[in-house]
């Protein structure tokens, strides 16, 4: 899993690019295929804003998060892809049993 982090309008510092690192590890377990995501941090004032994009192989997931901090800002991030990427993983389990219907049942 690649991760980018990067700024809008503001400097990204290395303990927040590690902290990020760190909260966005747990989300790899849930696809064995590289990923990559992109993680741009920024101050819409008076929030902090954090958005993440997934690339997938054939999907493409994007997400992002308002906080009054920014280390809270990527923890809901952090929160709502893992929740994206359940259901993403969830829609391509259903739809490879989908395939196995009985014949009388699948029409």
């Amino acid at each position: 899993m690649q991760i980018e982090t990067y700024g809008q309008q503001m400097d990204v510092t290395p303990a927040l690019s590690k902290y990020v690192e760190t909260r966005f590890e747990r989300l790899g377990r849930h696809f064995e295929h590289p990923c990559q995501i992109r993680v741009q941090l920024g101050l819409e004032k008076p929030d902090h804003r954090a958005e993440a994009t997934v690339n997938l192989p054939g999907k493409t997931l994007h997400a992002d998060a308002n906080a009054a901090d920014m280390y809270a800002a990527i923890d809901l991030l952090a929160d709502k892809l893992d929740r994206l990427l359940l259901k993403q993983k969830g829609k391509m389990v259903d739809h490879h049993r989908g395939e196995s219907l009985p014949r009388d049942l699948a029409g």
